[in-house]
C-alpha cells in the first residue's frame, strides 16, 4: 500500500452498504470499522476510495455471510477533486474484498476504478479492466 497525492473525501460512514465488485460470491456488504483512522471524539469513522475496510457480508454465498473481512473501497458517489482540479463522482458505492496484505481474493472486479485506489494498491491495478 502506498500514499496517495491530495485528499480524498470521505463519503461512507461506518454503517454504510456497498455492492462488492468482485466474483468472490458476496453481493452487498457494510463497513464495519475503518482500520487507522483517527477522527475526532464522538465522530462516526468514515472512509473513502482507496482506504482498507473490515466489512460484514450481508448478501452473497452462505460460506461468506455474516463473516469479518478486509475490503478497499474502489468507487464512492460522494464528489471528491483531484490535485489538478477535476471532480470525479461514481455512479454507485464498490469494494474489492482482500487480505490484510491488500491481495484481491477474487480474480476479476466489475466495472471502474478509481485511479487513486489503482495507485495505492497494485493487485487491484492488476486486475481492474478500466481505471478512470
Amino acid at each position: 500500500m502506498k500514499g496517495i497525492p491530495g485528499r480524498i473525501t470521505r463519503g461512507l460512514p461506518k454503517g454504510a452498504r456497498l455492492t462488492c465488485a468482485d466474483n468472490t460470491g458476496a453481493k452487498v456488504v457494510e463497513i464495519v470499522e475503518v482500520p487507522k483512522y483517527h477522527g475526532t471524539r464522538r465522530r462516526i469513522p468514515s472512509a473513502g476510495v482507496g482506504d482498507l475496510l473490515v466489512i460484514s457480508v450481508k448478501k452473497g454465498t452462505p460460506e461468506l455471510r455474516n463473516q469479518l473481512m478486509n475490503a478497499v473501497i474502489i468507487r464512492q458517489r460522494r464528489p471528491y477533486r483531484r490535485p489538478d482540479g477535476t471532480w470525479v463522482s461514481f455512479e454507485d458505492n464498490a469494494v474489492v474484498i482482500t487480505t490484510d496484505k491488500g491481495d484481491i481474493k477474487g480474480t476479476d472486479i466489475k466495472g471502474p476504478v478509481a485511479k487513486e485506489a489503482a495507485a495505492r494498491w497494485s493487485q487491484i491495478a492488476a486486475k481492474a479492466s478500466m481505471i478512470v
